[in-house]
């Protein structure tokens, strides 16, 4: 659950990432578009009431977080082999000392202005500070705040500002935050200078010494299915794409080379092993489905598409729901015949013990009773095999 919100909340602070993936892309490879990869630090308050507060703090590369804070020790916890990028012993010392002091300092100043800024609790605030990684180099750094899941204001030039579309409240805030120097110098200015002037080479180290495993490729896999019918005569079309790494993924339904329109596409959800998964759905008539298929492209396939047609999903069907009723009807067959071979037993029995010790009760049973009963099984074998010879060719 507190990845789930730490996911959301970084989407709102952290300025310049696309979390939302579009409806609907042209037909350009991903890959081919760079966009810039984000370092964030991230720091969530969750403000019960005027004596309690609950924090977290993370930080991400992209989408995959690469520390975290320690509640318990107050220190940084480091993810991965190689997310201490090229910080010193002394810079991790100051850097942790700076957080602590963050932690603990930021919430007590919160609840001194809570009644000032007419803030009713409980109430959440974020804070994110990071820089970007694009063309090879860090740059354009930021420090932004949020307030109940929304933007709220940004650090800029020294001062806070109000963010587009906040309000009245912000600009009330960012004019009374401006006023108190302390806060801004403790809390504001000393944290964006410490931290966005070694952003970008501490990003730099961490992109060097996360090389390998930030540069993998990983192949999607893809399969069709169908949905809760949207209504009478339609289909829902599934097109499932998983296992994919890096995010970045396109996925259609295509009629030839045409877009659908209607294409629908989902959230991109992450797996257990850090890759990801998307599903692009299309509604549409029952008539319509033949001569549709499903296209992805992503920066592992090295420019060969995925393409699968709905007709192919249908034969794999049809394939499927013949293997089970071939497999169902030799069932059958099987229970039958062990049925028969049971009641024979008797009978077989019967006619050995009165080969073996013949008598004036069983002389009627002839020697030749157990190789007619083979014969009859082994014809009645054989005519059931050629029945579901003609019925494979019939479906064939």
């Amino acid at each position: 659950m507190l990845l789930l919100i730490l996911l959301f909340f970084k989407g709102l602070v952290c300025h310049g990432e696309s979390t939302a993936a579009p409806q609907a892309l042209g037909l350009h490879h991903p890959a081919e578009a760079e966009e810039p990869l984000i370092f964030c630090v991230l720091y969530i308050a969750s403000f019960k009431n005027n004596t309690w507060v609950e924090s977290h703090g993370s930080a991400w590369l992209g989408d995959l977080q690469t520390q975290g804070w320690n509640d318990t020790t107050d220190t940084i916890t480091f993810l991965k082999p190689w997310s201490q990028g090229n910080l010193s012993k002394e810079e991790l010392k100051n850097l942790q000392a700076l957080f602590q002091l963050y932690f603990h300092g930021f919430p007590l100043e919160v609840h001194n202005f809570a009644h000032q800024f007419q803030l009713e609790y409980p109430f959440e605030f974020q804070m994110s500070i990071g820089c970007n990684w694009h063309g090879g180099q860090a740059s354009d750094s930021f420090l932004n705040a949020a307030y109940q899941g929304s933007d709220f204001m940004s650090f800029q030039g020294g001062a806070w500002n109000p963010s587009l579309g906040a309000g009245s409240r912000a600009q009330k805030v960012c004019e009374k935050l401006n006023c108190y120097r302390e806060v801004k110098e403790v809390f504001c200015r000393k944290l964006r200078q410490y931290l966005l002037s070694n952003c970008p080479r501490f990003l730099a180290g961490l992109m060097a010494a996360g090389k390998s495993e930030l540069e993998q490729r990983v192949k999607p896999e893809a399969w069709l299915s169908r949905g809760p019918s949207p209504g009478p005569g339609r289909l829902q079309l599934l097109c499932h794409v998983s296992g994919f790494h890096p995010k970045p993924v396109w996925v259609m339904w295509m009629r030839g080379e045409q877009e659908q329109k209607g294409t629908k596409r989902g959230d991109v959800l992450p797996n257990a092993d850090e890759t990801w998964y998307l599903q692009a759905s299309l509604d549409v008539a029952a008539e319509e489905a033949a001569g549709l298929s499903c296209r992805v492209k992503h920066s592992s396939l090295g420019g060969h598409d995925i393409i699968i047609h709905w007709g192919e999903y249908s034969l794999l069907l049809t394939l499927m729901y013949l293997s089970v009723t071939v497999t169902l009807v030799m069932l059958v067959f099987l229970a039958s015949w062990c049925k028969m071979q049971s009641s024979n037993r008797n009978v077989l029995s019967s006619c050995i013990s009165s080969l073996a010790f013949p008598s004036k009760d069983n002389i009627g049973c002839p020697r030749s009773s157990v190789h007619q009963l083979c014969l009859s099984q082994e014809s009645w074998v054989k005519t059931r095999i050629l029945k579901w010879k003609r019925s494979l060719n019939h479906f064939w």
